[in-house]
């Protein structure tokens, strides 16, 4: 049964000699190509130039620190529970007395961990955090993984060195060297 009675024509015609020889479609192609041969190339050489990136880009995640050096992540979970592929994995542990200055609650991250495979970048974690902990950096891209192992992100590669030079020696806590300071008292002329 048909729901229309309308019915369509088709037209069988001989092909021409050059449509047979596809010189239509040959000489298309041809001109697309001469019309790109003289544009400038889109290519750039990458690690001498870099395209720049997009004010909203997400990369690398951090951990961010409050302006007293201690961590903000308070293991609340949220943004485990909001990862929809299921990156975030993170155990709470309960601060001991003088780790004061190292956390800024009583409850803190003990084992937090970012399986950079699963991770999709899309910024969910981040839009969860209540203590605005974790942040993606919009400058860092993520590095490609040569070895298994080197794919989950744990607390020593997520957690931002201290910046600030004026503050005190903290237990536990690394600060940010610059890449010109040396560590060493050994002297680096050659």
């Amino acid at each position: 049964m048909k729901l229309t009675n309308r019915t369509k024509v088709l037209e069988k015609r001989e092909m021409t000699l050059a449509e047979r020889a596809y010189l239509p479609a040959v000489t298309g192609g041809l001109w697309i190509t001469l019309k790109h041969l003289f544009r400038k190339k889109a290519t750039i050489r990458y690690p001498e130039q870099q395209r720049p990136l997009s004010p909203v880009f997400r990369g690398l995640h951090v951990l961010k620190r409050d302006e007293k050096g201690a961590e903000r992540c308070t293991a609340c979970g949220l943004c485990a529970v909001a990862c929809p592929a299921e990156a975030i994995t993170m155990v709470a542990g309960e601060r001991k007395k003088g780790e004061e200055n190292l956390y800024r609650e009583e409850k803190y991250a003990a084992v937090y961990e970012i399986n950079m495979l699963r991770c999709i970048f899309c910024g969910l974690c981040e839009e969860a955090c209540p203590k605005e902990a974790i942040f993606l950096q919009t400058d860092t891209m993520a590095p490609a993984f040569y070895q298994r192992n080197e794919v989950i992100y744990g607390k020593d590669r997520l957690v931002e060195p201290v910046k600030d030079n004026n503050l005190p020696e903290l237990p536990g806590i690394k600060k940010q060297v610059a890449p010109y300071e040396t560590t060493s008292n050994r002297d680096l002329r050659v």
